[in-house]
This record gives C-alpha cells, structure tokens and sequence, in this order.
C-alpha cells in the first residue's frame, strides 16, 4: 500500500478491491473509485506528500497499518490508523482514525 501512495501507481490500487467496497470513513463514498479520488486529489493540491508506515498488523482477516502522512515537507504530519477487512486477499472493507502530530507530547511520541 505505501509503495502504491507514494508512487502515485493509482490503477493498480484497482486490484485490490474486490466488486464491493464498504467504507466507514464519512468522507469517503462505497466501492473503489471514492478512494482512488481521494488519493489522486491528495497527491494534485500536496504533490510531495509521504506516507511511511510505522506499524502492519495482520490477524485473521484484518489488515492494520499505523502510518505518519506528511502532506508536504516540513510539517508534523498526522498520525493515521488505517483498518482493511479482506476477502480472498482483496480490500472489503476499510476503518480509519486520523490525528494530528502535536507539536508537542506530555510523553512519548506517536510513532
């Protein structure tokens, strides 16, 4: 997924759908094509942006990426959980939580 985001690759971000995609993200519509939007008007107003996964989790049939986007250099960034649910090694279904980096933290980082 990272190399796809970072390399702009947006038609092959096709196959990893299946026919049905559900989205829980309110801004963003069911089936593929919402998501493949997103990323190439992320990718037009923020052509440097990054987004470096920190963490992948996998169980069963959940994918979990901890990410750090940074929309352009210089900024702290947000820190990005994003949740898959796959079916025969295709996304079904997608969560995500979004916050930003603090400039600072009373503990640790976020990452």
């Amino acid at each position: 997924m990272e190399t796809h985001l970072n390399s702009l690759e947006l038609p092959k971000e096709r196959n990893l759908n299946h026919v049905y995609y559900r989205q829980h993200n309110p801004g963003a519509g069911d089936d593929p094509e919402p998501f493949i939007e997103i990323v190439k008007r992320t990718a037009q107003n923020f052509p440097d942006f990054r987004m470096d996964s920190k963490r992948i989790i996998a169980e069963g049939d959940l994918v979990v990426l901890h990410s750090h986007l940074i929309l352009k250099p210089g900024d702290r960034g947000t820190a990005v959980v994003d949740i898959f649910r796959l079916e025969n090694g295709k996304i079904v279904e997608h969560w995500d939580v979004v916050q930003e980096v603090p400039e600072k933290s009373a503990n640790n980082t976020m990452f």
